[in-house]
């Protein structure tokens, strides 16, 4: 496991709650909840609450209101281990503005020609890059829409874990979603589009995207 992952599980989460992270603390104040409680103690450490508020990363804009911030889209072939695509996300203030910026330039009717490309049959997996800030996230899930001709064929439901705000020594968390095999033939080729969401246990979206691939020859 890689220092980007998160180190949560489902019984530590469990554990934290009757903790509503809503409540306007900062992490000083989350870090010293029931301090005497060696579970939690574990829990808290685990997602770095030790940390000083002076040591977070700073905000894109101010007044920043966002909780999750996704960096960066990688895409590996999982046989090769070599990268195949990279969207590198631009600073954004919410989903709409990203959104613009994956249809300008990596969506079947941009002219930059940078929609990523998945050669038929390729084992690839998906790499997701991003950063926490302001509250703590429990109970991340990562949910994923995969349509063709706008028939849905595949969906991922991800249990991503439970997150505190990064910090100038920790900048950012990564997860890699399973492995998909890309389909082939007449009828495998061609545009794909996706919807992906980050949700979180108060059924909070924090993020929806909508980009797409080419399965090509």
């Amino acid at each position: 496991m890689s220092d980007n992952e998160s180190i949560s599980s489902e019984k530590s989460t469990e554990n934290f709650k009757s903790y509503k992270v809503g409540t306007k603390k900062t992490l000083n104040e989350y870090a010293n909840i029931d301090s005497q409680d060696e579970s939690l103690i574990k829990w808290k450490k685990s997602l770095g609450l030790t940390i000083d508020d002076s040591d977070l990363l700073p905000l894109d804009f101010p007044d920043d209101k966002r909780s999750v911030v996704v960096l960066k889209f990688q895409l590996y072939n999982a046989d090769t281990k070599t990268l195949i695509s990279e969207i590198s996300f631009p600073k954004y203030r919410n989903s709409a503005d990203v959104n613009a910026f994956l249809k300008n330039n990596y969506s079947p009717s941009s002219s930059s020609g940078e929609q990523i490309k998945i050669k038929e049959k390729t084992n690839f997996s998906i790499k997701i890059i991003f950063k926490v800030q302001n509250d703590l996230v429990t109970g991340l899930k990562y949910k994923q829409s995969i349509k063709k001709a706008g028939i849905t064929l595949d969906k991922v439901d991800n249990q991503i874990g439970s997150y505190a705000p990064n910090s100038k020594t920790k900048s950012s968390y990564d997860i890699t979603l399973d492995v998909i095999e890309a389909p082939s033939g007449l009828l495998g080729r061609g545009n794909y589009s996706i919807s992906s969401k980050f949700i979180d246990d108060d059924k909070k979206t924090h993020l929806e995207l909508n980009w797409s691939v080419n399965i090509c020859k």
